[in-house]
């Protein structure tokens, strides 16, 4: 394993908050030639991120959705690979929406980058992308596919881990059925899909539900959703 990519790893472990999670990734980045990194995980049309963007490029990309129409978000979920892009490859005609979507990006410094995709739990997608404002379309000579794929999941769980020992807890933590039943009852699933797609029995799964409903003070299952979302469990 490259040297950068192992002080990352190693670095990654270590963190105990996101700042620290932020400086070993800054740094690798900069290690590779790129000014800045983007962790984002799309599940529909729900979008988490953490970044080092521009703070007024990541209002603009959330409060205008960009991550429906984004190229790199839409090539991340079709190939589910390691790639490289530039702002260059992006069309420069078509829809109004794209076209605004390219040149607010380069206006603040996303030109070029390389991104590595990987399908997560529950139709999930999770995406790293080093950027640069330079106009460059080659992936690191530090990457390669079995190093991203373990760089993106150090990101992913880190990340999960410093926000479960942050957050409110329950009375009870759920169990893992019932994480299970509140996660795809999220979605919007009834009980009997639910059960159709776990493979318990769907009276179970309605004990589950009722069961974190309890724990969690919720009167109803979209509340229970809702808490359990705040809460960092889902």
């Amino acid at each position: 394993m490259d040297g950068t990519v192992r002080s990352l790893i190693d670095m990654l472990d270590a963190a105990q908050d996101d700042d620290m999670i932020k400086g070993a990734l800054k740094s690798f980045a900069h290690s590779c030639g790129y000014d800045r990194f983007a962790y984002l995980q799309t599940e529909g049309l729900d979008v988490r991120t953490f970044n080092t963007y521009p703070d007024p490029w990541e209002g603009i990309y959330l409060t205008s959705h960009y991550s429906r129409i984004d190229p790199v978000v839409t090539e991340a979920k079709r190939r589910h690979d390691m790639f490289a892009w530039t702002a260059d490859d992006w069309p420069a005609r078509g829809s109004s929406d794209l076209r605004r979507f390219r040149d607010e990006a380069v206006d603040h410094g996303i030109c070029s980058g390389v991104t590595i995709p990987v399908e997560g739990s529950f139709c999930s997608t999770m995406m790293l992308t080093f950027a640069s404002p330079e106009r460059r379309g080659e992936i690191p000579a530090a990457l390669d596919s079995r190093t991203a794929l373990q760089i993106v999941m150090a990101v992913h769980y880190r990340l999960k881990h410093i926000a479960a020992s942050t957050v409110i807890t329950p009375k009870r933590m759920l169990s893992p059925r019932e994480t299970l039943c509140v996660r795809w009852a999220s979605k919007g699933k009834s009980t009997h899909e639910t059960a159709v797609l776990t493979g318990i029995n769907a009276r179970t799964v309605q004990h589950y539900l009722d069961s974190a409903r309890e724990k969690f003070d919720a009167k109803t299952i979209p509340q229970l959703a809702v808490m359990a979302k705040e809460r960092g469990l889902l």
